[in-house]
């Protein structure tokens, strides 16, 4: 049995059962809609590079409370990429919602993690708040570079968190 971002139980030998935790970095993916073939795309290059990502299209389930599970994955991932656009920037709504949280988020991490994770997907301005306190990454006009990029990064940032955790 699979407790989503925390680890499977498997039958064990005895005839009980073993946890095994899960380690992939948690990915939450913010977008508007307008993006989301863009941002599918970075999901599943997550995927295969061996993250756990999260999109609301793929993890929220019928009839779930979609604000708190939200805000919950949020809360809960590793990492938050704001997925910036000409369209994203300038629309109302949850985009704006979801950014505004994860930098309060971001204000309870220790000061030396990288939790909040801007990307650019198209030619637009970086809102100033931002731009004035964190470095983005360009997925354009290459979009491999700019994930591979991206993909370096965060396993850099896992690797760097979990050897700080266990040896002080």
């Amino acid at each position: 049995m699979e407790i989503e971002r925390i680890g499977t139980f498997r039958p064990a030998l005895d005839g009980g059962f073993h946890f095994q935790p899960n380690r992939k970095p948690s990915v939450f993916l913010a977008y508007a809609a307008e993006d989301a073939a863009a941002v599918e795309r970075l999901y599943a290059t997550f995927e295969h590079a061996g993250f756990q990502p999260w999109m609301d299209r793929r993890k929220l389930l019928p009839g779930q409370n979609w604000p708190r599970a939200i805000e919950g994955a949020i809360e809960t991932a590793d990492f938050f990429v704001a997925c910036l656009s000409r369209r994203s920037i300038s629309k109302r709504g949850t985009f704006q919602s979801e950014v505004r949280y994860a930098l309060d988020c971001a204000r309870n991490a220790p000061i030396e993690d990288i939790y909040f994770i801007p990307v650019r997907l198209d030619e637009c301005r970086v809102p100033a708040q931002i731009q004035r306190q964190l470095q983005y990454v360009d997925l354009f006009p290459h979009m491999a570079e700019g994930t591979e990029k991206l993909i370096r990064m965060i396993r850099k940032e896992d690797r760097r968190r979990r050897l700080s955790s266990c040896c002080p």
